[in-house]
């Protein structure tokens, strides 16, 4: 299995993808009397920003207006991209979903050894998620009816909704979700150095593709699964973040099907930017230059797709330009994420 996207725009968007790739989660609940330890990144180790103290006001990723007497110091995260970010802003949180999942495909910021599970993304499991004693939910959500928010708010702890994917934008919309965690949490002053440091990321792979010369390409990033037997690729079409990126470092997307709302019909979805085929399917992109996901396990897409004589017949698999990104990239992710996705384009690149 590869990556997973757990919430979607509306009840049906990525039912097809929740469907494929469901993540085992645990309900694991560490002691809830100890505040969580600070993340032990280098880049925490050494951070000397301060954490406002003052009261919070500001309005979430669907408009809701969000109202604390102090910044959140226990925060639980329902999505791997909001743990993602609160590991960036120097904070543990006290309650994840899913964190073994995570720490299988996330490799940006490490989980704190020890953390509670809070069930699985998208369908957490309220009373482990309780026991912890948040003093802030973060979750992913699309709509103001939605069904979990709504059950989340009658506990009486406040919860910051955020909208993790936008395929009008991605790369913005991950930029303001961190920015929104970081206001939650007072971790402004984090929040934009990091976002600074990012800019500077992206600029410097910029530069380093345009100092080497490399020539304008086409390209499609992808990953897949293993179902019934089959191999089941989805490819980053329009809008989805890792093309963007890819876009933004000088190539030109091959995957060309359009926004479709009704997801599996064909397409990509307009919150992601996914689509959905088979090994024959990427036949369609022609001689573009291919890139694909790796969480690093032995047994995986990759196995079955480097045995089928469709996949070796296509012209970057026989020339040379079909790349491996480094193990779990996750593909929906933070400002950590996503620099790993621009050094791996960039290495890949200008490897030559």
């Amino acid at each position: 299995m590869m990556f997973v996207h757990r919430r979607a725009a509306g009840a049906a968007t990525l039912a097809a993808i929740a469907l494929a790739l469901t993540a085992c989660g645990t309900t694991d609940v560490d002691d809830v009397a100890a505040a969580p330890s600070a993340p032990t990144s280098q880049s925490c180790a050494e951070d000397t920003t301060t954490t406002s103290t003052g009261p919070v006001s500001m309005t979430d990723g669907i408009g809701r207006k969000i109202e604390l007497a102090k910044p959140a110091q226990r925060v639980a995260t329902l999505e791997w991209q909001q743990t993602e970010d609160l590991l960036t802003l120097c904070l543990s949180p006290v309650a994840v979903a899913d964190p073994a999942g995570y720490t299988q495909y996330v490799a940006a910021e490490k989980l704190p050894a020890g953390t509670a599970g809070a069930g699985d993304r998208g369908e957490p499991d309220l009373d482990a998620l309780f026991a912890t004693n948040p003093d802030l939910i973060i979750m992913e959500v699309y709509q103001k009816d939605d069904e979990l928010l709504a059950k989340l708010e009658q506990r009486g702890v406040p919860v910051l909704a955020t909208v993790g994917a936008d395929a009008s934008g991605q790369i913005d919309n991950m930029k303001n979700v961190f920015s929104m965690i970081g206001t939650a949490t007072g971790r402004t002053e984090r929040a934009d150095l990091v976002l600074k440091h990012f800019d500077e990321a992206f600029a410097a792979g910029k530069k380093k593709i345009a100092d080497a010369g490399v020539p304008a390409t086409t390209f499609l990033f992808f990953d897949g699964w293993i179902e019934g037997g089959n191999v089941v690729i989805r490819p980053y079409g329009k809008g989805a973040l890792f093309t963007e990126i890819g876009e933004q470092l000088g190539m030109t997307s091959a995957w060309t099907d359009e926004i479709n709302t009704a997801y599996g019909s064909g397409g990509v979805d307009p919150s992601y930017g996914l689509a959905q085929t088979d090994i024959e399917g990427l036949t369609a992109v022609g001689g573009a230059t291919l890139f694909y996901a790796n969480d690093g396990t032995a047994d995986n897409y990759l196995t079955e797709l480097t045995k089928s004589p469709i996949w070796n017949a296509l012209p970057a698999v026989k020339e040379g330009r079909a790349h491996s990104f480094p193990n779990s990239v996750w593909g929906a992710g933070g400002p950590k994420s996503n620099e790993q996705a621009i050094d791996a384009y960039v290495n890949i690149l200008t490897s030559k």
